[in-house]
């Protein structure tokens, strides 16, 4: 559990900001990568001091006391290692935001927003998916199977980030002005290292499950790596093959998010499905989220790097087609539609994602709303047009004139040495 932990806290730092940092343009790289890191920063600290309490600290539809555990009051130190376990997941999901207002929010708007919305959204969808109290809302009232996250992290996110996109708009110069990712190279290491630090998420998830005994805990863990392993194969496959049907190419940047796309889709699924199910859910949610990325042309929204379209697509179809796919033989003990459930889990899942946009989209908003009308939400102008990277933190990705200036300094005085050395 510590490699599983340690694997999570990577998704976010160094995977996801490598991953949206190459996506970004140059002027804006750092910044996109500064608001992983300093998310890592300030919702670690805050779950420990109330994070861990509000989401497992007991009884509570909505969440437990705060204070009940508050700063790990009471929590002894060998569940520790379940706490961290848990912090990193309140970190990436808090992070994953920042992709969709790449380019324009500002970095003091992001600092206010991180710690109010982990108070009042994230900490309380923790509570109400994976705590699981009878009164617990998603998972104990409505019965939602997930597995490791569809709902309180990805759809989650995924709301969060299209209702800061509506309130900031669009960047500017889009859509006319095509706005490419700036280092590719970045955006597919950034994949893998994601892919990598998943195995914590989805299969560190089973063991601290309680009731099983030593050979269900290794069929489990079994099942869920195979199963997140099959499902992004499928993914990258479903994602490649939409995007060849409808522009002719298929492309790097495809493969890399058709890797977090399956990623995203089999979180929810993993414990729950077969390997049957794991590739449909795959081959389903690639395909889904390659076309879905298009639809801010259509509709007119500026999500950055795709945020809407591969974590709320992506964990809408995971999280609902448990209903379809899960077997009685997984995590859960229920048979989905295919595996003669009926429509009972597929009416429990849809539920629990109704609840969870519904949530966490009136929350954000109203989080949104408060800083925008206060110290503002949205980069001035100008230094949206120079660079965030230079606005914000003063710096540039690449100091490339610097390093031409410093070659063509040491040619002028070797040339004049030489001029001198000839005239004398």
């Amino acid at each position: 559990m510590l490699v599983a932990t340690a694997f999570v806290l990577m998704m976010t730092v160094p995977a996801l900001a490598l991953f949206y940092g190459g996506m970004s343009r140059s002027k804006s790289v750092l910044n996109m990568m500064m608001m992983s890191f300093v998310a890592a920063a300030i919702v670690g600290i805050l779950y420990v001091a109330v994070g861990w309490s509000m989401g497992f600290g007991g009884e509570g539809t909505l969440f437990a006391n705060p204070f009940e555990l508050f700063w790990l009051d009471g929590v002894t130190t060998d569940n520790y290692v379940y706490v961290m376990f848990q912090m990193t997941f309140a970190i990436i999901t808090a992070a994953l935001i920042s992709g969709a207002v790449a380019d324009r929010l500002k970095f003091s708007a992001w600092v206010v927003f991180l710690p109010l919305w982990a108070l009042i959204v994230y900490f309380p969808m923790a509570h109400m998916v994976f705590s699981c109290t009878d009164d617990s809302l998603i998972c104990g009232r409505i019965g939602a199977q997930d597995y490791a996250g569809g709902t309180a992290v990805h759809i989650n996110a995924g709301v969060a980030a299209l209702v800061l996109v509506l309130l900031l708009g669009k960047r500017i110069g889009w859509p006319k002005e095509q706005m490419r990712p700036h280092n590719l190279t970045l955006t597919m290491l950034g994949a893998g290292m994601l892919w990598l630090g998943w195995y914590g998420f989805n299969v560190g998830s089973i063991v601290f499950a309680d009731g099983y005994n030593d050979a269900q805990f290794f069929s489990e863990t079994g099942r869920t790596f195979a199963n997140t392993t099959l499902a992004t194969f499928a993914a990258i496959l479903g994602w490649l093959l939409v995007e060849r049907l409808m522009h002719g190419k298929a492309t790097s940047l495809g493969a890399a998010s058709g890797i977090v796309a399956g990623l995203v889709a089999i979180t929810p699924a993993a414990g729950a499905v077969d390997i049957g199910g794991a590739v449909a859910i795959g081959a389903i949610a690639g395909a889904l989220c390659a076309w879905a990325v298009g639809w801010k042309y259509r509709l007119g929204y500026d999500d950055s790097l795709d945020v809407v379209g591969v974590h709320l697509v992506g964990g809408i179809v995971g999280t609902v087609l448990i209903g379809v796919f899960s077997t009685a033989d997984g995590a859960g003990g229920v048979d989905g539609l295919l595996h003669g459930g009926g429509f009972g889990s597929l009416g429990a899942q849809s539920l629990g994602v109704l609840v969870a946009v519904v949530y966490s989209g009136v929350l954000t908003t109203v989080i949104g709303l408060g800083i925008k009308y206060t110290i503002g939400l949205r980069l001035d102008a100008e230094d949206e047009v120079n660079g965030i990277d230079l606005a914000a933190h003063g710096e540039s990705a690449y100091d490339l004139h610097s390093g031409t200036s410093g070659g063509s300094s040491l040619l002028a005085a070797a040339t004049s040495t030489k001029t001198e050395g000839a005239n004398a």
